[in-house]
């Protein structure tokens, strides 16, 4: 399947392990998890962990977004998150907001819908793992500030 980098350079290289063999090596840098695979038993490994794979297992099945939210933002995992599955274009955009920066996908038109998805919104209104001021804060920080 082809593989596909947000950040335009090569993806790792690592060879995930599922879940369940990852737990009888938990010093391999790669991880796969399904989508119904605890992600909280990664807490202690992220550090040092340099791939994880989550599995979109059909479009319609969002978990691996939560699980990607809860990776970057309450373990602080700083390493490739990598969207495999059911990957679809129209989901870019979402991906990264969550935490993906690669992505494996048979889609036709997928590397250049990825050079798009960040543009594709001007302006976000819920914080997530990207970066990106929502609204609500942008426009705290333009207003003025009231007269003593």
């Amino acid at each position: 399947m082809p593989l596909y980098s947000e950040a335009g350079g090569l993806p790792a290289t690592y060879v995930p392990l599922s879940f369940a063999d990852w737990q009888q090596r938990p010093e391999w840098p790669a991880v796969a998890l399904a989508n119904t695979d605890p992600v909280e038993d990664l807490a202690p490994h992220v550090g040092r962990l340099r791939l994880i794979v989550l599995d979109f297992p059909k479009f319609s099945d969002g978990r691996a977004y939560s699980q990607a939210r809860l990776l970057r933002g309450r373990m602080g995992y700083r390493g490739e998150l990598r969207a495999t599955g059911g990957v679809l274009q129209d989901q870019i955009a979402f991906m990264l907001r969550c935490g993906f920066d690669s992505f494996e996908s048979e889609q036709k038109g997928f590397g250049e819908a990825l050079a798009r998805a960040r543009t594709l919104f001007s302006v976000v209104y819920q914080p997530t793992e990207d970066g990106r001021a929502p609204a609500s804060r942008l426009r705290l920080e333009n207003r003025p500030l009231a007269a003593d």
